[in-house]
């Protein structure tokens, strides 16, 4: 099963985490993370979990794990 170690140990986090230290552009960082989540969802990973790994609280993962309309 896919863990959030998974997650951290992909380009593409590595990247962006590095990209936001780099140029001091937290939110940038941040922006990702609320992206990554309806992956993380999918890989089955729960609230709780996301949140956990992530360091966002639970209320923000369920708002960004809501359907954009």
């Amino acid at each position: 099963m896919f863990e959030l170690n998974d997650l951290r140990q992909t380009r593409f986090f590595q990247d962006v985490f590095e990209e936001g230290k780099k140029e001091g552009k937290q939110e940038v960082f941040e922006e990702c993370k609320l992206e990554v989540i309806p992956q993380l969802l999918a890989f089955g990973l729960s609230i709780e979990q996301i949140a956990q790994g992530l360091g966002l609280d639970e209320q923000v993962v369920r708002q960004a794990a809501q359907p954009k309309s």
